[in-house]
């Protein structure tokens, strides 16, 4: 077997990112609830709340999990349990609430990917990459000893308890 070279992983998971972030406009507009596409029926998001993606895989060639959830708590998932499903559901206000406090944690933009010069450690273990906007990409790969992101490590947490999506790490 022949292993990926890290430019071809780093590649892959660009694409995988980029794909995400393009298509993460349009996926709200479907949500539970929606009665016209690209239009929002639920209530309207928190003028200073903040939307977050999760995108997960395993390896450079599985297929990815995506997991958007909006300011107001919805959520949509694609192959959120790794099964070919989508879903679609809300957090609690208190969920919805813990989720808010943590994405306006001054914290995270120390734990960027930038701001900790992070470096894929594993080949084939299960990565998490967390978007959120305008600009904050914070990746946490399942390898033994590699340290997490303390606040991010808790919104991955949060997303993947309160949804289908499984964290493995």
């Amino acid at each position: 077997m022949v292993r990926p070279s890290w430019s071809h992983v780093r590649a892959v998971s660009v694409g995988v990112l980029l794909a995400v972030a393009l298509s993460g406009c349009s996926l709200f507009g479907r949500a539970e609830g929606a009665t016209t596409p690209g239009k929002e029926s639920a209530a309207p998001p928190t003028p200073d709340g903040r939307r977050v993606s999760l995108v997960q895989q395993v390896g450079s060639g599985g297929p990815p999990r995506t997991l958007e959830v909006d300011p107001t708590g919805r959520w949509q998932c694609r192959d959120c349990a790794g099964d070919g499903v989508d879903s679609t559901g809300a957090f609690t206000p208190e969920q919805t609430q813990r989720l808010q406090d943590m994405l306006a944690d001054p914290a995270l933009a120390r734990e960027t990917d930038e701001a900790r010069h992070y470096k894929q450690g594993c080949i084939d273990a299960l990565t998490s990459t967390l978007l959120i906007p305008p600009g904050l990409t914070i990746t946490i790969q399942d390898c033994p000893g590699e340290p997490k992101p303390p606040v991010a490590y808790q919104v991955l947490l949060l997303i993947t308890q309160a949804t289908p999506a499984e964290d493995k790490g």
